[in-house]
């Protein structure tokens, strides 16, 4: 009884706070958001629901998101900088954002983005789940297919002055519905996983490699200014963002080409530890961080192998890099009930029951499991994964086969706002993306390319995203 009495005393606080146009707790520095987004359809409410805010992490460690170190580039600064916030996702900026006239507009009463996904009714969570993965849409904001609003988000970005784009990967912290499919983000933290140099380019491996990393690509990532990994030129500096795999290997989720950079940035998993000598190896290149910053631990533990870090350097030596600031990678807490749903590439497969992605323990063996046949699933192949924690492990109750190397997997990037910038149908934006719809396979719902111009409030699904284009695959007019 006293158990049924505090999840009525938490559900009725968090629909407290809601009303009020709540959520989304700060700290000194962060980007503020403002309201817009109300009105979220009834789900199950979690039934296991736990803390995100202390406890072990899934690398031993990590924090609430530190502030832009100093070094991190005129460009982090930029996408950093403090903001009063203003309508729903101005502080998130790019697809998140409703403020850009040649994107989208706030369709309904003020407390609306139109989206469908807000902070009003129930079927969330009363505590804070953590979601790790790419940005696939918008509207608010889709990671990992589930939706969320952004009306009272905190966001810390870095590496991004033209605010979130598709591709970017991210921390998403806010409760969510028991299928993982719509939620609240309270707090959204995003950076670069990589900077610097090109040094070569495997085209039969779909792979790059750059700062002693091996960069692999898949169907879901995004180009931001190239046609593909074909038009890669060794010696160009890129900034990458992706999902760390084995060690000494990231899967791009999005690819950018950018000036040569002071600063140089580097993700991916510790090993070779010398905390004497103050140092350790990340891919190929030894890592010196003796004068570097560390932030990020969840519970205060120390540097460790196996932890996930991003790394930020602005000297090299003839075998790695001087880091001035080292940072836990968008760290999951492991504590007992806590909810997350994360994306990732399989290591350490011993069965559906024992394997890890972002270097969390998983047990899938009674896990919904769509995107493809139980069997496909092992090393090497990108899952989305929704559960809870138990015992240090993240049990799954939903996977979702993304991507399975020699196969392939779905791709899916959604966009729900108002068509903005209309030159043609094969040159309009949504959310400030830029939309082809022109192929002759588009599938046109509630109407046809004809009702295609600006105003017209939309829903568009694509496969790819090639310079920077989204090709559309569905267009359905709301």
């Amino acid at each position: 009884m006293s158990n049924l009495l505090r999840r009525g005393l938490l559900s009725m606080c968090l629909a407290l706070l809601l009303s009020c146009g709540g959520g989304g707790g700060g700290g000194g520095g962060i980007v503020g958001l403002g309201a817009g987004v109300a009105g979220t359809p009834s789900a199950p409410a979690i039934s296991s629901p736990g803390s995100s805010s202390s406890g072990s992490s899934s690398s031993g460690s990590s924090s609430s998101a530190s502030s832009v170190p100093a070094n991190a580039g005129s460009s982090a600064a930029a996408a950093a900088a403090p903001s009063s916030g203003g309508a729903a996702g101005a502080g998130l900026g790019g697809i998140a954002s409703n403020t850009e006239g040649s994107s989208t507009t706030a369709t309904a009463a003020v407390g609306d983005d139109g989206s469908g996904v807000g902070s009003g009714g129930t079927g969330v969570s009363t505590a804070d789940a953590t979601g790790v993965g790419a940005v696939d849409g918008a509207g608010s904001i889709i990671v990992n297919g589930l939706r969320y609003a952004t009306d009272a988000t905190v966001a810390n970005l870095e590496d991004a002055s033209a605010g979130l784009q598709l591709g970017m990967s991210v921390k998403v912290t806010g409760p969510v519905n028991a299928d993982f499919t719509s939620g609240i983000a309270r707090r959204v933290d995003s950076a670069a996983d990589l900077r610097g140099p090109l040094a070569s380019v495997n085209l039969k491996q779909g792979s790059f490699v750059m700062l002693g990393t091996v960069v692999t690509t898949d169907e879901a990532t995004v180009w931001a200014d190239a046609s593909g990994l074909a038009a890669l030129v060794p010696g160009t500096t890129l900034q990458v963002w992706g999902l760390p795999g084995a060690p000494g290997e990231l899967r791009a989720t999005r690819v950018e080409q950018r000036e040569a950079a002071s600063t140089l940035i580097l993700t991916g998993t510790v090993q070779g530890l010398d905390a004497a000598a103050g140092s350790f190896t990340l891919g190929g290149l030894r890592i010196d961080y003796r004068n570097a910053s560390l932030s990020g631990s969840l519970d205060g533990r120390p540097l460790a192998d196996g932890t996930l870090v991003r790394v930020r350097a602005s000297a090299t030596t003839s075998t790695g890099l001087v880091a001035t600031s080292v940072q836990w990678w968008y760290p999951v807490p492991l504590v007992e009930g806590a909810t997350g749903q994360v994306a990732g590439i399989v290591t350490g497969y011993a069965g559906l029951g024992s394997f890890k992605l972002l270097g969390i323990p998983v047990d899938a063996s009674t896990a919904n499991i769509t995107g493809g046949p139980t069997g496909a699933i092992g090393n090497g192949v990108r899952l989305d994964v929704g559960g809870v924690v138990a015992n240090g492990v993240l049990r799954a109750t939903k996977l979702k086969i993304r991507h399975v190397p020699g196969t392939g997997g779905p791709v899916s990037f959604n966009l729900i706002g108002t068509v903005g910038s209309f030159r043609s149908t094969a040159d309009f934006r949504v959310r400030g993306q830029p939309v082809d719809a022109s192929d002759p396979g588009v599938v046109f719902g509630n109407g046809t390319a004809a009702n295609l111009g600006n105003g017209a409030k939309v829903e568009i699904h694509g496969t790819e995203v090639v310079n920077g284009v989204l090709k559309a695959s569905q267009v359905v007019f709301q």
